[in-house]
């Protein structure tokens, strides 16, 4: 029996007993979690004592967020000549993919958070940490200015500046509103650890408010109507969340409320989930429409009042809906930070929502700053840019063409340093670069196979047309900050011997092997112990089991045993007395 064939058998067992599979998903999750922690301390107490730094000054390198991106920097960082001064307004890391579980008390808050400064405390870098807020970045005099907290208590100076040597701008992103009127005012975002509280406390407000006995039914239907705004996996998740929490605790507790509860998702595009498969976008629609989750496509929100969200449905002339709601969850993407959109200007990026860098994480025309995570994206270079320069370099005898031979022996290269070439190889289903050349030369014999350049530029001219920009996700960020980590920590070793593809363009190669995104699947929880996970090799599975999976896989990515245990005893919770209504 193959492995496919067993894992379809224990997905049709886990939906015929629904019982069985709860079990197993506890036993498993504390079977995850103990292997969570096992692999965490295989690696504590082993790490060998650094050697002395010299007297020669530290480098000073400034980190701007403790997000997924610039947590993986910190955690990997591990070279003592580097003094690190992190500064952020949250002195914590956030596990942000469970964040729409906190909204309906699945998890708690505080189960998702690790300090920053535990994070950082055992490493043998010399990392500090300033709760502040950067308001500027001078990349000419390499200082950014900071301003304390403006939520905290803590007293002393406003405003104080900060020199380094490199910055690591990790910051980030906020919600983008396309300047929809009404939507700052009146709608909750999911970005924060605090959105998610304060979308707990507005559901349970509802739920106490449409409880009074001097409210009419069209009042209390209009109270109890919640609107997701964007049909991405945060919205699509927190949908499902509340469904679950309305239908299997508050309806119990509000039975005055079980028949007024209206839960509606507004998606601009064609379909909810576009960027998943469509197996999971269709299965996904088809149940949402069963539980009474009214998902309306092609609506687009002009404004939002405070009791009233006005709708434009494509291809219906143009005509304004309103719809009254209780309360509104904006989910639509993210938009740029006003610190980092004044950095744009200053370098001359004004046309971008994100600050440009190259495959090495290097904002654009800088050298000593980097960007990564949803505040920044790569300017992959295009192979048509250097084609020439390419050419050049694989025609060793200076013959003026190319044969296979000259070109296998450069194409190692030119695949690490333009990734989109490998990935046109494998999307067109080529088994080696002569296919490639064939496109331009016809069916000629391998061995007596010869391009000129013009011929060498047609066979890679549609080779760009793979590019893509990556995803504004945790896995991205994450993947993102340890590389750069990797980076600094072989810094000086790099520069004596550089470990990166050929230079095409000048003489030697690059220090570092470019960034390269490696995507290891994406998962869509639906509500209900079920769940569509995608992962690599157009590989679906939607399910009981592909919940367990979605259990397993965030117990381990949970930042610290400390969190994984708390998150773990919050799931067992959940299965043993249910949700918590308590508004604290």
């Amino acid at each position: 029996m193959n492995g496919l064939s067993l894992f379809k058998r224990a997905s049709r067992a886990f939906d015929d007993y629904p019982s069985l599979a709860k079990l197993i998903v506890v036993c498993t999750i504390s079977g995850g979690g103990y292997v969570a922690y096992a692999d965490a301390n295989s690696t504590s107490g082993v790490h060998a004592a650094a050697p002395p730094v010299s007297e020669i000054k530290k480098k000073k390198v400034v980190v701007l967020g403790t997000g997924w991106a610039g947590t993986s920097f910190l955690k990997k960082l591990s070279d003592p000549s580097y003094d690190v001064q992190v500064i952020s307004p949250r002195n914590y890391f956030a596990f942000t993919p469970l964040l729409p579980s906190v909204t309906c008390g699945t998890v708690e808050a505080r189960s998702i958070v690790e300090p920053i400064r535990s994070i950082v405390r055992k490493k043998s870098v010399n990392v500090s940490y300033w709760e502040a807020e950067c308001f500027k970045i001078d990349a000419e005099n390499k200082k950014v200015y900071c301003r304390r907290n403006p939520d905290s208590s803590m007293n002393g100076k406003e405003e104080f500046a900060v020199d380094y040597d490199y910055l690591v701008i990790a910051m980030g992103a906020r919600p983008n509103t396309f300047n929809t009127p009404g939507v700052v005012e009146h709608c909750n975002f999911l970005k924060e650890v605090e959105d998610a509280q304060q979308i707990r406390r507005s559901v349970i407000d509802s739920f106490e408010k449409a409880s009074l006995p001097t409210l009419s039914d069209e009042e209390r239907k209009r109270i109890l109507h919640f609107v997701v705004v964007g049909g991405g996996p945060t919205g699509v998740e927190f949908a499902a969340e509340l469904h679950d929490f309305v239908n299997e605790d508050l309806v119990k507790l509000y039975p005055a409320a079980k028949g007024s509860v209206q839960i509606t998702i507004l998606e601009a595009a064609d379909h909810i989930l576009n960027m998943f498969d469509k197996r999971i976008t269709d299965f996904a629609e088809h149940k949402f429409h069963r539980e009474g989750i009214d998902v309306k496509l092609g609506s687009m929100v002009v404004k939002v009042s405070d009791k009233e969200i006005s709708t434009k449905v494509r291809g219906n002339g143009g005509e304004i809906t309103t719809i009254p709601y209780g309360m509104v969850v904006w989910s639509t993407g993210i938009g740029t930070h006003p610190v980092i959109r004044d950095f744009m200007k200053q370098i001359g990026q004004t046309n971008r929502r994100a600050l440009a860098t190259d495959e090495w994480l290097r904002v654009e025309g800088s050298n000593s700053i980097y960007a990564l995570g949803d505040c920044a994206t790569i300017n992959q270079r295009k192979v048509m840019e250097d084609v020439a320069a390419i050419f050049k370099k694989a025609d060793k005898d200076n013959s003026g063409t190319l044969t296979v031979k000259e070109f296998q022996e450069v194409i190692d290269d030119i695949c690490e340093r333009y990734p989109q070439v490998e990935l046109y190889l494998k999307n067109k289903q080529m088994r080696d670069i002569a296919d490639l050349l064939k496109m331009a030369k016809g069916d000629v014999a391998k061995e007596a196979m010869e391009l000129n350049i013009e011929e060498f530029k047609k066979a890679l001219s549609e080779v760009d047309s793979q590019m893509k920009n990556l995803p504004a996700t945790a896995q991205v960020a994450a993947q993102q900050g340890t590389y750069l980590a990797n980076c600094f920590n072989r810094m000086e070793e790099a520069e004596k011997n550089p470990e990166g593809p050929i230079r095409f363009r000048e003489e030697g190669r690059h220090r570092f092997r470019p960034f390269r995104y490696r995507h290891f699947g994406q998962f869509a929880p639906l509500g209900g112990e079920q769940t569509a996970a995608q992962l690599p090799g157009d590989w679906v599975s939607i399910g009981h089991s592909s919940q367990w999976l979605w259990y397993s896989v965030y117990a381990s990515k949970l930042v610290s045993w400390r969190t994984r245990a708390l998150v773990i005893t919050d799931w067992t919770r959940r299965f043993v007395f249910g949700r918590d209504s308590s508004r604290i």
